[in-house]
This record gives C-alpha cells, sequence and structure tokens, in this order.
C-alpha cells in the first residue's frame, strides 16, 4: 500500500536541472564533502559511496532508488515540499523517504529555510544505505505514525530533530556528525562541534521534552554511542506513546 497521498508526489525531471544548479549542487558537495571526510560520520560517507553521489551533477533519483534497491530497500521519492507529520512518518514506515527535488539557488548557499533536494539527498539519503540506520528509520516511522496526540507527535518530532536531523555519533572516540542538517550545512556542524554547543550524552527523558527552533544553531545536541542505540530509543518511544 502507498502511503503516500497523492497531492504531494510529483516527477523527477533531470533535463529540467539547468547548468547553474549542477554548479551549485557541485559547490555545495565539494565544501561540505571537505570537512565531512574529516568530521563526519563513517557510515555517512560509506553510504554517500554506495548510493553514488557525485560532485558534476545533481543526483537522479532512479539512480540513486536502483542502488538502495539493492543495499536496504528504502526509496526517495519525489514530493513538492513539506508533508503534514503523521503522513511523514507513515512514509517512513514503508521506506519511502520524502525528496524535495528543488535545488537552492547561488543567493542561498549558506541558508535555506525549505529542505531542498541537496539537504534531503546530500544529507539523508545515504544513512539509508546501512542497514543499521535503514531499520532504525522505518521502525521511526511506525512508531511517529500510531502518535495518536498533538502531544506525542509533538515529542515524536523532538526526537526526529535530535536524532535524524541534528545527531553526533561517537566514532572511535571523536565525535561526528550523522545528522542531515548537520552533514548538509557547514554553519550548523561547524558549530555543533564547536565550543559553544552544548553537547549531551544522548537521554531520551532529556530529548523527550527538549524544545527547538528550526532557524537558529542549536544550543544543545545530544551524541550516542553508537547507532544501534538509536533503537532503544525508538522502541522506548513507542511504548512511551502507548503504554
Amino acid at each position: 500500500m502507498d502511503a503516500t497521498p497523492t497531492e504531494f508526489l510529483t516527477t523527477q525531471r533531470c533535463e529540467a536541472y539547468t547548468e547553474e544548479d549542477h554548479e551549485v549542487w557541485g559547490i555545495l558537495y565539494a565544501r561540505r564533502m571537505t570537512r565531512l571526510r574529516e568530521d563526519g560520520s563513517r557510515v555517512f560517507l560509506r553510504g554517500a559511496e554506495k548510493i553514488g553521489l557525485a560532485q558534476d551533477r545533481v543526483p537522479d533519483l532512479n539512480e540513486v532508488n536502483k542502488r538502495l534497491a539493492g543495499l536496504t530497500g528504502w526509496q526517495a521519492i519525489p514530493v513538492t515540499g513539506f508533508m503534514p507529520a503523521r503522513e511523514f512518518f507513515g512514509c517512513l514506515a514503508q521506506r519511502r523517504f520524502p525528496t524535495t527535488i528543488i535545488l537552492r539557488s547561488k543567493a542561498q548557499l549558506d541558508y535555506l529555510e525549505e529542505p531542498d533536494i541537496f539537504h534531503d539527498v546530500f544529507g539523508h539519503v545515504p544513512m539509508h544505505a546501512d542497514p543499521v540506520f535503514a531499520d532504525f528509520l522505518q521502525r521511526f516511522g511506525e512508531v511517529g505514525a500510531s502518535a495518536e496526540s498533538d502531544e506525542n507527535v509533538t515529542r515524536i518530532a523532538r526526537l526526529f530533530w535530535f536524532t535524524v536531523e541534528f545527531g553526533l555519533v561517537k566514532e572511535d572516540g571523536q565525535t561526528k556528525v550523522y545528522g542531515s542538517g548537520l552533514v548538509s550545512s557547514h554553519g550548523d556542524a561547524a558549530h555543533a562541534l564547536g565550543p559553544t554547543c552544548d553537547r549531551r550524552r544522548f537521554s531520551l527523558d532529556v530529548v523527550w521534552d527538549q524544545y527547538f527552533e528550526i532557524d537558529r544553531f542549536q544550543d544543545v545536541l545530544f551524541v550516542v554511542d553508537d547507532l544501534q542505540d538509536l533503537f532503544l530509543a525508538v522502541d522506548e518511544a513507542k511504548a512511551r506513546i502507548t503504554g
């Protein structure tokens, strides 16, 4: 069953991307990869290679999905923009990641209010090539879609924000970025690993009630010891919203 409401679906026409689009993608790709080879999670770096991301062109979702199919069964599905939380989580539960297909302009290289294909594909999709993260994200979608009260939807959104979007992980004794908001943003990643960000060991008790704002650097972020810990967090979240 396709959980994606048809009003959100669209079609990616790769021939419609302009030379400037490919140039913008290349600038963003080169700038972020330079840092991520040092600061990015090895899970992200392996995933970016496995799904065939390249500097010279905006990715074709059909090609990305062909690679993901044999790895984890996830798909990047082109959508027109933001989706309501329950519909979004419903897509995740079916291993379908809603993906915006527009790309920011040169004038917006450093900040964009809404997600674009660089944030969605470069930032998110490489993690979907990892079996552990792929299984976690599907389970997250199932739990999120089952949240009935507005309060629980808000709490699930917080958990998503501080893991999938702005998560940090310990690797070989160092703190690395894996959340898409950090992977795709030079400024956010630099702040997250810098001296003014309060980096705390992940605790669902704290994350559950941690307020955030989407249009500023995050004052507090959370570090997991291993991505396997995300399973424990989402299972505990399920127990809380269904218990």
